[in-house]
């Protein structure tokens, strides 16, 4: 059994799949619709207002072919993982011999806007579509939060002629996972288009008027929006999990071939905790590739490989002209070294110790795949830092 609706679960079907499992596949997904594509919902999908078909991870008659049993719109509330049993919403519990676990992450909740009208997240393609309707130029958005996602919410309404804020507690965007210096570029790039950044505050209270939506900040400043986007991170969604007896801890905590601690189960995706050899370090990554790939070893570990997973993650963004493109592990304290080939370009690299760690590149993609060469080769950063210049 597979549970969950993501690319991480998808790509676990398609693993036993070709791993050779030729027993019952049940996909079990919260959503009423087939698996799609989430990248796409914060940028083009959001810009242009994309249906479901056109976002398929694939078509419909490939679970048939595969002879998948699907179970959509039915979110799985409990797991017996001694007796091998999912309990469902709808009061159904399903048997498994092997389980993948794959339920991705939840939006973060912000008190403040709780209850309030015209705050939308972007997680699900609903909400995509959702706001989209709402996209109006020369209507003030407000996107709370300057993470990634935050951030690709406002290039996009940006370019679509709204008039957009972006509100961030911390003093700069991203700086908590990049550092200063990027955090810095990132403002700049916004503040070039006509965004405007407001860091160091958050949401102290709403005010809902006739005429709109009032934000009170922390540092007394008041924004009147037409619409909010709340984008403040995710968390993993483990709810479900809490009485399993799965070790849970930011995640369902997996062991190097992403094993957790219930025989028979396996985990893969933003849910999953696991020890990343090639870094030295216990790690949970919210990307696309990782969950691609994860699914696909969780389920050749599930049919019993015992091969280590120890990838290097890859990120990728869009931001008005910046193609933002990131490989590796890094986090705010790492030492870094930037170069900007040119106007529209940057390169840089982080580094903890002695080894090159990690590498941004803006509109550089040869970079990456050299930065990226390196850090599985081991390469000293001061070795890397020396041969970008």
């Amino acid at each position: 059994m597979v549970v969950g609706g993501s690319v991480a679960a998808v790509n676990a079907v398609d693993g036993l799949r070709h791993a050779g499992f030729e027993g019952e596949v049940t996909l079990v997904s919260a959503e009423e619709v087939l698996p799609y594509d989430r990248p796409p919902l914060s940028k083009e999908a959001l810009r242009e207002g994309h249906e479901h078909h056109t976002l398929l991870l694939k078509e419909p008659g490939w679970y048939d072919e595969q002879g998948v049993r699907l179970s959509l719109g039915t979110r799985a509330v409990g797991l017996d993982a001694v007796n091998r049993r999912v309990a469902l919403e709808d009061g159904r519990e399903l048997g498994y011999d092997g389980l993948v676990i794959a339920t991705g992450s939840r939006t973060r909740d912000l008190p403040p806007l709780a209850g309030v009208p015209g705050v939308f997240e972007v997680r699900t393609l609903s909400d995509s579509l959702a706001l989209h309707a709402e996209l109006v130029p020369g209507r003030h958005l407000v996107v709370i939060g300057a993470g990634f996602i935050g951030l690709e919410v406002a290039a996009t309404a940006r370019k679509m002629g709204l008039d957009v804020s972006v509100v961030e507690i911390a003093h700069l965007p991203l700086t908590r996972v990049l550092g200063t210096e990027i955090g810095r570029w990132f403002l700049d790039h916004h503040t070039d288009q006509g965004v405007r950044v407001h860091v160091g505050a958050g949401v102290e209270r709403v005010e809902v008027t006739t005429g709109g939506t009032k934000l009170h900040l922390t540092d007394g400043m008041v924004l009147s929006a037409d619409l909010i986007v709340a984008g403040v991170g995710v968390v993993p969604d483990t709810g479900w999990l809490e009485s399993s007896g799965l070790e849970l801890s930011d995640g369902v905590v997996c062991d190097e071939t992403l094993r957790t601690s219930a025989p028979g189960v396996v985990a893969a995706g933003d849910i999953a905790r696991w020890p990343n050899g090639l870094f030295g370090e216990t790690m949970r990554v919210e990307q696309w590739l990782n969950a691609v790939e994860q699914g696909t070893h969780a389920a050749r570990t599930l049919m019993g490989e015992t091969n280590a997973f120890a990838p290097v993650p890859y990120f990728w963004s869009d931001q008005f002209d910046a193609k933002v493109k990131f490989v590796g592990h890094v986090n705010g304290d790492d030492s870094v070294h930037v170069t900007q080939p040119s106007d529209s370009s940057l390169v840089a690299l982080f580094g903890r110790g002695d080894r090159l760690r990690g590498a941004l590149c803006i509109n550089s993609p040869r970079q990456l795949a050299l930065s990226k060469r390196d850090i599985l080769n081991g390469v000293p950063f001061a070795d890397a830092a020396a041969a970008l210049g």
